[in-house]
């Protein structure tokens, strides 16, 4: 699923940019395996009911089915609440958030 794959990636662009400026560049080099951590799990992407519920749009259900599939094949059961708008697009944000990270990661490793 590549719903708002654009508007993530440039979340973590600017918080990468944000990071190299306050840490600089080599905290990102030798922090690389911790880098969708820090950028996708250690604050909010989306922070109210509305504003997700707004950010889904009609993709709601189809945002459901890919965290809870994510979740069933990588742990064995669902952990998100599925109810609660929030914590869904904060989820997805996430799981997509690693393909992003995973993307950043090979290109540093290519040059």
């Amino acid at each position: 699923m590549d719903y708002k794959y654009a508007e993530i990636e440039e979340h973590f662009d600017d918080w990468l940019a944000d990071t190299m400026n306050s840490q600089g560049h080599e905290w990102v080099k030798d922090n690389l395996d911790d880098l969708h951590h820090h950028a996708f799990n250690t604050d909010y992407y989306i922070i109210g009911t509305g504003q997700a519920i707004e950010w889904m749009g009609d993709k709601s259900w189809d945002i459901m089915n890919f965290v809870r599939s994510y979740e069933v094949d990588n742990f064995g059961e669902l952990f998100t609440d599925l109810t609660n708008p929030e914590k869904l697009v904060n989820m997805y944000a996430y799981i997509i958030g690693e393909q992003i990270v995973q993307e950043y990661i090979m290109e540093q490793e290519a040059a």
